[in-house]
């Protein structure tokens, strides 16, 4: 299903279920579990809520490459688990990068697509191990730092080397680095991993924040999308507790 198409569709669900779905983008938040939370729109409008959920994804942050940014998503992708089986048997070259443990794990797991991938190492440098390894899987190494991608519009050739060699190819993959759209949970003051820089939640998506939760790709980067999914059901179940025990706490005290 297209993606807007999913969206609309989402959208009629939540009208049925008497919920109200807002175009806009928010700008602010402030407030406290115990004051309420005011959020704040690009258009100045605010909502109120008593709690909230962030669902706000995260963006792929590409390098500078001419070519690629036109075909990210189509002839450019970034993850073997969703692509590999639809480029399977075609030529197909890694592109290293910042992310480098994932750049070489994506030669290695497009293997077993195709007999014809090649990691160019575009700036990372592998040790006698790893390239043993993935020489020995049958994956062809080639140093170099790639300028461009070779192709008309919406085609696919191959890519250029800075010395001016050309590596044919069908597919392209790259690893960009994940940056979460989490500055406005970092602006309500949500503590973050140590280990990973994520803003932290529990189990059920819970911040440190009382009355803030978070699910997805926002503090999850490698979450697919039923998996996105599932973690928002889980903080949806999770929130509808805790505001009936804040009513039960309100209506045993009155």
């Amino acid at each position: 299903m297209p993606p807007a198409g999913l969206s609309a569709l989402a959208g009629s669900e939540v009208g049925r279920a008497g919920g109200v779905l807002r175009s806009g983008e928010a700008v602010g938040v402030t407030g406290s579990a115990d004051r309420g939370f005011a959020v704040t729109l690009a258009d100045g409008s605010v909502e109120n809520a008593r709690a909230l959920l962030f669902a706000t994804g995260l963006r792929d942050e590409l390098p500078e490459l001419d070519g690629l940014q036109e075909r990210w998503g189509s002839l450019v992708h970034h993850c073997p688990y969703c692509h590999g089986y639809e480029v399977r048997g075609q030529a197909i070259a890694v592109l290293g990068g910042p992310e480098r443990a994932m750049s070489i794990k994506q030669a290695g797991l497009l293997r077993r697509y195709s007999d014809r991938v090649v990691l160019i190492s575009n700036g990372i440098e592998l040790t006698d191990s790893e390239r043993g390894r993935l020489e020995a899987f049958g994956v062809r190494l080639v140093a170099g730092t790639v300028t461009r991608l070779l192709g008309e519009p919406g085609e696919l050739h191959g890519v250029l080397l800075e010395d001016g060699r050309t590596i044919a190819c069908d597919a392209v993959f790259i690893a960009p680095r994940p940056r979460p759209n989490d500055a406005l949970l970092r602006s309500l003051g949500c503590a973050t991993d140590h280990g990973s820089g994520l803003v932290a939640v529990n189990a059920s998506g819970q911040s440190s924040i009382p009355g803030v939760w978070a699910a997805g790709n926002v503090v999850t980067p490698g979450a697919q999308v039923i998996t996105a999914a599932g973690a928002g059901s889980a903080a949806a179940i999770a929130i509808n507790g805790w505001l009936l025990e804040k009513d039960l706490d309100l209506a045993s005290a009155g």
